[in-house]
């Protein structure tokens, strides 16, 4: 077991992000595939389309942001969840004129 509390974890800024700060919770390497973070979008924050080989989760703790895909567009809010298979495509924009902040679980496919 780790206990990881509330205040700890490792600052980061994440590749194509903008207006965005994270606390990595668990790292690749402490787990065999799995990553945990904490994403804090500000009210004009996001994030480029892109896609990853790993597969995501979004957990929305506060605030609301727009994921857009290929051909689909979903707006998350508190205690929404959205899966993102690996190489799918998608990008993020926060909603209205607050910051939002979600859960991010990452997955090493192999």
């Amino acid at each position: 077991m780790k206990l990881i509390k509330r205040i700890e974890g490792e600052y980061y800024s994440a590749v194509d992000h903008f207006n965005m700060w994270g606390a990595m919770k668990v790292k690749e390497g402490e787990s065999v595939r799995t990553a945990v973070a904490w994403s804090h979008f500000l009210p004009d924050g996001g994030a480029k389309m892109k896609s990853s080989s790993r597969e995501r989760l979004y957990y929305m703790i506060s605030g609301s942001i727009t994921v857009r895909g290929d051909n689909e567009e979903h707006t998350l809010t508190p205690g929404d969840s959205l899966y993102i298979a690996p190489n799918e495509n998608r990008d993020i924009s926060v909603n209205n004129n607050e910051p939002a902040t979600m859960l991010v679980i990452i997955v090493r496919v192999d």
